[in-house]
């Protein structure tokens, strides 16, 4: 099992609009091709400010690769990347392994 752990660092004020976009246009393409959401996340007011993180779970990385895929091939995921990029300062994309004694 691997977690696909994505942060996103929006432009200071932009919170709001990023997750009224993503609810409304992300989300459903997410849920009905990736699946098995393991969280997701704003950041408070401790540490780095103006993030959202989320969490993806996938068997492996051809599994992550496949199903990210058929995402990106939806006829809808392009006018979503289009609107959603004035509002992203920086993206960063962790690939975490599960330990062999977690099992959650």
């Amino acid at each position: 099992m691997i977690i696909d752990h994505r942060t996103y660092t929006l432009h200071p004020g932009r919170i709001k609009a990023f997750l009224e976009l993503y609810q409304n246009r992300a989300w459903p393409l997410q849920l009905k091709y990736l699946g098995d959401c393991v969280g997701w996340y704003t950041s408070t007011d401790i540490g780095q400010l103006n993030q959202v993180i989320h969490l993806w779970r996938y068997t492996d990385l051809a599994d992550r690769a496949a199903r990210r895929a058929r995402m990106l091939a939806d006829p809808d995921w392009p006018g979503y990347a289009e609107a959603v990029a004035p509002l992203i300062q920086h993206q960063e994309n962790k690939i975490l392994t599960a330990t062999p004694f977690f099992t959650g």
